[in-house]
C-alpha cells in the first residue's frame, strides 16, 4: 500500500567531488571497440561528434568537441587519427587516446578562416583509408525500425560519407553505433572507476532536486527555483526545466520570470553526467487545492505510479531481461490506463539516455555495471504529470567489493541510501541495487507540503 504521509527528507551530500577517468580505464575502452571491430571485421572505424552526439568520442579521447564537429578514426592496423576544426586542432596532444591530428577547418565556426585547397575527401583521405574494404559509421543511435535496412543508415553529415565514398568508392559501408550502445555495447556496463566517475554528476543531481524543491514557494518566480538546480558550473545533460502552470507555452522550454501560483503544475528537470532528477506535481499542500476536477490525483495517479517505482525497484535483478522488466510495469500499471508510451526506464552515461534494453518482449540481459533511470511517464487526464525518475546502478559481489576497496566514501554512500530507502521510503530493495543519489524514489507529489512524501507500507 502506498501511503502519503510526514517522513524523514533524505539527509544532504556534501564533499561530494569529481572522479576522474583512470587510464588503466581509458585504455580497456580502446581495447574494447578494438575487440569490436575486429568481430565485425571493419579496417575502420570513423567515429562522428559534435556538442549534442559527442559522447562515444568522448568515451575514447576523454573530451567533447564544444561547439565544432569532430571525427575519431581508429584503423585495424591500431593506429587512430583525430580530425578536428580550428578551435579544437589543439585538443589532441590533451585527449586521453594517443592520435595524429589532422586540421579540416570545415567543421570550424561559420565564417572562420578555412583557407584550404584541399576537399574534404582530400582531407579524410589522410586517414589512410586506402586498402579499407569495410568501414563502419558511428554516430550516436542505432536504428531500430523494423521496416529499415538499419546497417545502411547512418546520422554522420551527407558530405563526410560523400567524401569517403569518393576515397573509398569500393568499401562497404556500415552502422557501427552498436559497437557503442545496445546489447552487447561496450558503453552499457561500467567498471568501479567508471561509476564513481558517474555517480558524482548522479549525486549532484540529486543534491540540486532537493535544493530546488525545498525552495520551492508560492509567489516565487520559475527562475528563482531553477536557480538551485544547477551546482558547480558542471555542464547539464539535458535541457533544465522548472515549469508551473502549463508547460511549452509558445513554444518555450526554459525557466522564465512566471511566478508560481497555488493550484499550479510543476514540472522540475536537471542532470549531469551520470544522472538525471525530475520531479512532477502540484504547488499545493493538500488535496483541497487542487482544481476541483483533479482532486483524486493522489489515489488516481500519484499512489499506482509510485506503487510502479516500488515494483521496478524491488523486481530489477541481474541476469533478467529488460522484456522481464518491462512486463513487470505492464502488470502493476498498464500501458492502457495509464498511457505510458516510451521505454519505462533506460541507461545513462555521459548521455542522460543512452540506449534502453527495457522493451517489450526484450531479451536484452540486465548486467552488473549497468546505470540505468527509472522513467516511467504516464498521461492521465485531466491530471498534471507524476515523476519521480532517478537512477541506479546494478552491481554484483565482486564490482562491489571493488568499489569498497578503491572508494570505501562512495560505498559509504550508496550504504546509507539503500538504508533510507529501505527503512524511511519502504522499498525492499535488492542487494544489488545501488541508488546513485540521496533522492532516488524520494516523491512529494504535494510540493508545497514539505513535510510528506510518498512511501510504502
Amino acid at each position: 500500500m502506498i501511503e502519503h504521509c510526514k517522513i524523514s527528507v533524505p539527509v544532504p551530500e556534501s564533499g561530494l567531488e569529481p572522479v576522474l577517468l583512470s587510464d588503466e580505464t581509458m585504455a580497456c575502452r580502446v581495447a574494447a571497440v578494438r575487440v569490436k571491430m575486429k568481430e565485425k571485421n571493419l579496417d575502420a572505424l570513423v567515429i562522428y561528434a559534435d556538442l549534442e552526439h559527442g559522447s562515444n568520442f568522448e568515451y575514447l579521447t576523454g573530451f567533447l568537441p564544444r561547439f565544432e564537429e569532430a571525427l575519431l578514426v581508429l584503423k585495424s592496423d591500431g593506429k587512430a587519427y583525430m580530425v578536428m576544426g580550428n578551435e579544437n586542432l589543439n585538443k589532441v596532444g590533451k585527449a586521453r587516446l594517443s592520435a595524429e591530428a589532422i586540421h579540416m577547418p570545415h567543421f570550424s565556426l561559420p565564417n572562420q578562416p578555412m583557407e584550404t585547397k584541399n576537399s574534404v575527401a582530400q582531407i579524410l583521405a589522410q586517414c589512410d583509408f586506402s586498402t579499407a574494404k569495410k568501414i563502419g559509421l558511428a554516430g550516436w543511435k542505432r536504428f531500430t525500425a523494423k521496416y529499415d535496412d538499419n546497417s545502411a543508415l547512418t546520422e554522420l553529415p551527407f558530405y563526410i560519407v560523400q567524401a569517403l565514398k569518393e576515397i573509398c568508392p569500393d568499401a562497404s559501408m556500415v552502422n557501427a553505433s552498436d559497437i557503442f550502445i545496445g546489447d552487447g555495447g561496450v558503453r552499457s556496463v561500467n567498471n568501479a572507476n567508471e561509476l564513481a566517475h558517474y555517480e558524482f554528476g548522479a549525486a549532484l543531481a540529486g543534491q540540486c532536486m532537493q535544493n530546488a524543491m525545498d525552495a520551492l514557494e508560492e509567489g516565487k518566480t520559475e527562475m528563482e527555483a531553477a536557480s538551485h538546480l544547477s551546482m558547480y558550473g558542471q555542464r547539464h545533460c539535458v535541457v533544465t526545466i522548472m515549469a508551473a502552470g502549463e508547460r511549452f507555452e509558445k513554444a518555450n522550454l526554459y525557466p522564465a520570470a512566471k511566478r508560481i501560483a497555488r493550484g499550479d503544475r510543476i514540472a522540475m528537470t536537471t542532470g549531469f553526467k551520470g544522472g538525471l532528477q525530475s520531479r512532477s506535481g502540484y504547488a499545493v499542500s493538500c488535496e483541497k487545492e487542487l482544481p476541483e476536477a483533479e482532486r483524486d490525483y493522489l489515489d488516481r495517479l500519484a499512489k499506482p505510479y509510485y506503487a510502479a517505482v516500488q515494483a521496478w525497484l524491488e523486481n530489477i535483478r541481474i541476469g533478467m531481461t529488460g522484456g522481464e522488466l518491462y512486463q513487470v510495469i505492464e502488470n502493476v500499471f498498464p500501458k492502457s490506463e495509464y498511457h505510458w508510451h516510451l521505454n519505462p526506464g533506460h541507461l545513462c552515461a555521459d548521455e542522460e539516455w543512452l540506449s534502453s534494453p527495457i522493451y517489450e518482449k526484450s531479451e536484452e540481459v540486465l548486467q552488473s555495471g549497468m546505470i540505468l533511470q527509472i522513467d516511467i511517464i504516464p498521461s492521465v487526464a485531466p491530471f498534471g504529470g507524476v515523476n519521480a525518475e532517478s537512477g541506479i546502478a546494478l552491481a554484483d559481489e565482486k564490482l562491489q567489493k571493488e568499489i569498497e576497496t578503491q572508494y570505501p566514501e562512495l560505498m559509504a554512500r550508496f550504504r546509507a541510501r539503500q538504508a533510507y530507502m529501505r527503512d524511511v521510503l519502504g522499498i525492499n530493495l535488492p542487494a544489488c541495487v545501488l541508488p546513485m543519489s540521496n533522492m532516488t524514489a524520494f516523491y512529494r507529489p504535494f510540493m508545497l507540503d514539505k513535510e510528506k512524501a510518498l512511501v510504502c507500507r
